[in-house]
């Protein structure tokens, strides 16, 4: 069973400063900001509840619960934040090759006028009748 389909059949909620939260409203907090509601404090919060329920017993013969409950959550508030900072990635390469292409396509443009500028007066009006002529 995945990640995601454990959160919603168990109905995972996660502590914020603005209260629960669902599994589906993780995807719109951000990675980062300057408030205290993005998905970093999110985490941090998980693995902070994660530890101090992490009082080792050398008895139990079982595994807490409240552990593999909160070890889930933070599996699955981890998957969210990789997929975002993935498409994060994605997004600035795609912009920086859509900069990239638009130069290199200028370049190409003032390399095509200089060699049309280098032609000879005869081979521009030799061009120019093509031209016309293919017109007409």
């Amino acid at each position: 069973m995945s990640i995601f389909e454990t959160a919603s059949r168990k109905k995972f909620r996660y502590s914020s400063n603005r209260g629960e939260l669902t599994t589906e409203q993780l995807w719109d907090l951000p990675l980062t900001s300057n408030n205290s509601f993005n998905l970093n404090i999110v985490a941090k919060t998980i693995a902070n509840e994660l530890k101090s329920a992490e009082d080792e017993s050398f008895v139990a013969e079982s595994a807490d619960p409240a552990k593999t409950l909160l070890s889930e959550k933070l599996d699955v508030v981890k998957s969210v934040i990789a997929t975002k900072i993935a498409e994060k990635k994605a997004a600035e390469k795609r912009a920086a090759d859509a900069e990239r292409r638009k130069k290199l396509v200028e370049a190409l443009a003032i390399q095509e006028d200089k060699a049309l500028a280098s032609l000879s007066r005869e081979e521009i009006l030799k061009q120019l009748q093509e031209i016309d002529n293919a017109d007409g």
